[in-house]
């Protein structure tokens, strides 16, 4: 923890985020010093100090992971933060660092797309994959013998949610360790690590920097053997964050309570539009009353996130939709400044229906958004 928001647990998150990871003041200096280019160091005699070589560190790194530590865990000492150049590369260092041929490893049904992918090369390593959807904490019924149980929560891309604290006391009863993708929720929406998880890992491409400009992942936890083990893999494989692209993120992360607030509060706006309208079916969202998860993410989550998901009748319907929308991109991705939605089915990884639509609410003005979204709808219907 930097001394910059010593106690920083008891501030709030729009101080804490502003302030995050930034160094001590020196007269003359910048807030915020800019990224450092360096493959090499100065390094005469014996090798001591950070830095050294720039795969293994870069003072630029260094305040970015201070920055998110302080979210992940504010007022806590221990945690460990480590950047990655990707949030799949974040992902595969805590799956292949921890586990070994022989293992098992618990993954969600329902996660991310390129979990498949994950699974196939896992197996081809020797390691036993188990899958069980996220609602339901289904993934309960798998623990037994496994070394690694991976939560994601909410899902991407239904927005199903589990029972994290459950989860983790019958997983850690078992002696297997928990990683929470945290990506959806961010550090502002729920904290894995409070909850008990051993990891927590995001990618920050999405709403932790926010400007759909940065590619970056992260890894944050308390157990220093677990964590030298992450720190070792991004050595050998070179997964690293550039250091433009840490600077970017740290950066960004000073709006992030802005954003999340401004974005959180529309996409409840969007989705309570979208729950009158008969030809929605399917409607998620957390911070909905009446949605299946938002009695479990009330107790777990601060905020519900900026991610709506409906479905349209048909995939035309759903294409007729997107092309109608004028301030809501067609793009993948979420967490952006700019509202962006697609047709989820078009990448072929996710069992959703043809018309089912992710969206991801920006910040622009709500009522100008739920009027764009109604009038897209309105216009797509003949066809």
């Amino acid at each position: 923890m930097s001394e910059a928001i010593e106690g920083s647990g008891r501030t709030g998150d729009g101080t804490r985020a502003v302030r995050a990871g930034l160094p001590e003041p020196v007269k003359h200096e910048p807030t915020l010093p800019g990224p450092v280019f360096a493959a090499h160091f100065h390094l005469p005699g014996e090798v001591t100090g950070p830095y050294a070589y720039g795969r293994d560190d870069n003072p630029t790194w260094t305040l970015l992971e201070r920055a998110i530590g302080e979210l992940e865990a504010p007022g806590e000492d221990g945690v460990e933060t480590l950047v990655f150049a990707s949030g799949m590369a974040a992902i595969s260092a805590v799956l292949f660092s921890q586990l070994r041929a022989g293992d098992a490893v618990v993954l969600p049904a329902d996660g991310y797309q390129v979990l498949p992918l994950v699974r196939a090369q896992l197996e081809a390593y020797g390691i036993e994959v188990r899958t069980a959807p996220t609602a339901g904490d289904a993934q309960l019924g798998l623990l037994d013998g496994a070394r690694l149980l991976w939560i994601e929560s909410p899902s991407n891309p239904g927005l199903d949610v589990c029972d994290i604290r459950r989860l983790v006391e019958a997983a850690h009863a078992r002696g297997v360790l928990v990683a929470v993708d945290n990506t959806l929720a961010t550090p502002l929406g729920q904290r894995p690590l409070e909850l008990g998880a051993d990891f927590s890992v995001a990618s920050g491409t999405k709403q932790l920097t926010g400007h759909g400009d940065v590619l970056l992942g992260y890894v944050a936890g308390r157990d220093g053997e677990a964590m030298a083990a992450v720190r070792r893999w991004r050595k050998i494989v070179g997964a690293i964050a550039g250091p433009m692209e840490a600077w970017l993120a740290h950066r960004s992360i000073a709006t992030l309570q802005l954003r999340v607030d401004r974005q959180n509060a529309t996409a409840l706006k969007v989705a309570e539009a979208l729950r009158g309208r008969p030809e929605v079916t399917g409607l998620r969202y957390p911070g909905l009353p009446e949605d299946p998860s938002h009695k479990i993410a009330s107790q777990q989550m601060r905020r519900f996130g900026c991610v709506v998901s409906f479905t349209l009748a048909s995939r035309a319907r759903a294409e007729r939709f997107l092309e109608a929308l004028r301030l809501v991109e067609d793009a993948t991705s979420f967490g952006g400044v700019r509202s962006t939605a697609e047709r989820r089915g078009r990448w072929g990884g996710d069992a959703v229906p043809e018309g089912f639509i992710r969206m991801s609410v920006g910040a622009e003005d709500a009522e100008d958004l739920v009027a764009d979204v109604l009038r897209a709808l309105d216009a797509s219907s003949a066809g």
